[in-house]
């Protein structure tokens, strides 16, 4: 029997990648159902709310989400709806593995996995303006929540994940050397645990200097784990070094439920005019078929993406190339034969 997803195409390019991708699983012959459901800004003005009461109800009876890029209002206006939705299902692994696609890059043969804490941290949004001198926003504070239970189960899934997958070494980065409490028990925490896994070899880096060894020589790393804003911020810079976000698939991994979605942005610039990348979103889904057992469908289509792309015979311009999305598409499918 196929399983039933949720799938949210998103707003800007994300209904483009959205099919895109869809059209790949159905070539490939993922045993997949497909809800479609609304989400951010398309269902604030279809439905008058980000993220609709139906979407929801989807998601609770799939327990499996595929979501294309959703804009967020910088600065006021709604929440992120991509953490409404990590909260809402307790999706506290954040996968956010790199990988060399195109060829002639900076770097070559890139293999990382970063997994990141996703229900804690700065993130909470436990945070208020502070009044002073007749100035009600002379000061604003935010609250940094870190728990051992959070830490622990973060840390365990790391390794776990090296351990399934043959990787050879885990790195926790942190700033324990000046926030000694909450970064301070995440490094505790991750080093007790490192001791039920001695056949990977395990470190802790300070997050600064991480940033700086991961430009210089990545090759160094293997899997990383962290607290949930440097996990945002270090997960963007690893997509870099592969050619950017449109090539960073993302799972969100919860007890119970899971999420798989395109990391980049919507891109309302290019909405609509035919050139988007649907490779995040398409390798996101890969990573869904592995989570829902369908391992060979997965490798099927990352292999058809390698060689379409190394070989040159479709490449969209964020590629290098001149391909459309419906070309690129096209040549996948072919591919997928």
């Amino acid at each position: 029997m196929a399983q039933t997803i949720t799938v949210i195409p998103g707003d800007g390019i994300g209904p483009e990648v959205t099919e895109a991708t869809l059209e790949i699983l159905r070539a490939a012959g993922a045993d997949l159902e497909y809800d479609m459901q609304l989400g951010g800004v398309t269902a604030l003005e279809q439905v008058k709310h980000p993220l609709p009461q139906e979407t929801i109800e989807s998601a609770e009876r799939t327990r499996v989400l595929l979501k294309g890029p959703l804009t967020t209002p910088s600065g006021s206006g709604f929440r992120s709806i991509n953490v409404e939705l990590r909260k809402l299902f307790d999706l506290y692994a954040n996968v956010r593995p790199v990988r060399t696609i195109v060829p002639g890059g900076r770097y070559e043969d890139i293999d990382l996995v970063l997994i990141r804490e996703n229900t804690e941290g700065l993130y909470v949004g436990v945070e208020h303006y502070i009044g002073m001198h007749g100035d009600p926003k002379a000061a604003a504070e935010s609250v940094m929540i870190i728990t051992r239970f959070g830490a622990e189960r973060i840390s365990r899934y790391a390794f776990e994940y090296a351990r399934k997958h043959g990787r050879k070494k885990v790195t926790l980065a942190h700033k324990a050397n000046i926030l000694k409490y909450t970064q301070g028990l995440f490094l505790d925490v991750a080093h007790e645990v490192a001791k039920d896994y001695p056949e990977i070899e395990w470190e802790d880096r300070i997050i600064d200097a991480t940033a700086m060894q991961l430009v210089l020589d990545p090759y160094r790393f293997d899997v990383l784990v962290m607290e949930n804003m440097f996990g945002d911020i270090l997960s963007d810079l690893m997509a870099g070094l592969v050619g950017g976000l449109g090539f960073a698939p993302a799972g969100n991994i919860g007890e119970d439920a899971a999420m798989f979605e395109a990391v980049h942005g919507s891109a309302p610039d290019i909405a609509g005019k035919g050139i988007a990348n649907p490779t995040s979103l398409l390798t996101s889904a890969c990573l869904m078929l592995d989570h829902l057992g369908q391992v060979e469908c997965a490798t099927r289509i990352r292999d058809a993406i390698d060689s379409v792309v190394q070989a040159g015979e479709a490449r969209t311009i964020d590629m290098g190339g001149r391909s459309t999305t419906r070309e690129f598409t096209a040549a996948l499918v072919n591919a997928l034969g």
